[in-house]
């Protein structure tokens, strides 16, 4: 950590902190201020007597939905607030992206309740926007492409007009697709594909004379997952969803037969005769259900998830030796592993699908401008479990 004064164009130092990584990324700034409002800024290392002493680099101020204390109920006025924070600079392989519409996850309000910040820190892992400026290293893009992305869970998210992001894991914006509507793709269609095609290990077109049981599947991956399933595998795809609009969505996704997972799976698989299935992926209350997962799975079948189960007892997965794969899209950015760019390259498939019109994007809702009242909303939305699709916002 490296203390910096952040100075208005009056030379009125505020508080500030940068970290940087060694892993080439350029700082991330936080500054403490709830607003800030000039129209220019400048920085300077702190530990200097006199402000005159050292040259001013100015920073131009961009707008940012942020949060700085966990767990607070979303109804609270600092749960997440409008503010003003420095334009960050790109590092080398980092794309400096103008942000046009964003998309709200799960994550983000995980991620709310759980990380506590000193600073102000900024959520939101799925946006689409326009390359302003690329870093020195950068070969896959240029300034003026239209892209769509997730992100990086430890670096700063997409709640802000300009955000920085590694080109391994970014692609082209579907031609097809306005901002708003290629927003909801990027984070559950990297999760979709990585669990049905990485973890489970199902080949394109392969699959046939087998069945894949997905629960939860009327949400934002299971959305994604249905249609992937359906248009790229021979599998038979299975859905869950309790409410009959969810039902009927998940239907219109492609899903050759849909259950309720409010009542008991095994006996309306084997009314379908669809028992028992070769798959499983959980996308919600796994802990809840894992007994009736293992109960339908076929010996030696596959079981993947997502969700985050306080605990999870495997040991019935034994008897029929069953394994268990577990799927975080933001595994290989984290550990900037060597087939990262593996994510430019699935997104780049994904554009050219929809392009093609093989598969359609996943919004539920619009929610309007970019800003914390209407995030808020979203927030309430996800964490009631009533969403269907995606949540998108689009322009400051």
């Amino acid at each position: 950590m490296y203390s910096i004064r952040l100075l208005d164009d009056n030379k009125v130092p505020h508080p500030i902190a940068f970290t940087k990584t060694d892993t080439g990324n350029a700082p991330d700034f936080h500054h403490s201020s709830e607003s800030l409002t000039s129209s220019r800024w400048f920085l300077q290392p702190a530990n200097t007597a006199s402000l005159a002493v050292l040259p001013f680099t100015e920073v131009t101020p961009m707008k940012a939905v942020v949060y700085t204390q966990a767990g607070l109920p979303i109804q609270d006025p600092h749960a997440l607030f409008d503010t003003d924070l420095p334009q960050p600079t790109p590092g080398p392989r980092d794309l400096l992206v103008e942000v046009k519409a964003i998309a709200v996850n799960p994550v983000d309000t995980k991620v709310r309740a759980s990380r506590n910040a000193e600073q102000p820190q900024v959520l939101g892992w799925d946006a689409v926007g326009v390359v302003r400026e690329v870093g020195s290293a950068v070969s896959l893009f240029q300034a003026g492409d239209e892209v769509f992305y997730a992100g990086a869970i430890d670096r700063p998210g997409s709640y802000s007009e300009l955000h920085l992001v590694d080109e391994r894991i970014v692609g082209h914006k579907p031609r097809s697709l306005d901002y708003a509507s290629a927003a909801a793709l990027p984070l559950t269609s990297i999760t979709a594909w990585e669990l049905l095609f990485d973890r489970l290990g199902v080949e394109e077109r392969g699959g046939k004379g087998q069945r894949l049981l997905i629960v939860g599947a009327g949400g934002g991956v299971g959305s994604i997952l249905v249609q992937l399933a359906r248009q790229l595998t021979q599998l038979t795809v299975i859905g869950t969803a309790s409410r009959p609009e969810t039902q009927q969505w998940v239907r219109e996704l492609g899903a050759h037969h849909v259950i309720d997972h409010s009542a008991a799976l095994a006996e309306q698989l084997a009314a379908l005769e669809q028992d028992p299935v070769d798959y499983v992926i959980s996308l919600t209350h796994t802990d809840t259900y894992l007994s009736q997962l293992v109960q339908v799975l076929r010996p030696q079948g596959k079981l993947a998830l997502i969700d985050d189960p306080a605990q999870l007892d495997v040991m019935p997965l034994k008897r029929k030796s069953l394994s268990l794969h577990w799927e975080l899209m933001f595994t290989r950015s984290l550990y900037q592993t060597e087939d990262m760019i593996k994510q430019h390259q699935l997104l780049e498939r994904v554009s050219a699908l929809v392009d093609q019109g093989v598969i359609k994007t996943t919004v539920g809702e619009h929610y309007g401008a970019i800003n914390a009242d209407n995030l808020k909303r979203a927030h309430a939305l996800i964490e009631s479990g009533k969403a269907r699709g995606k949540i998108v916002l689009e322009g400051f």
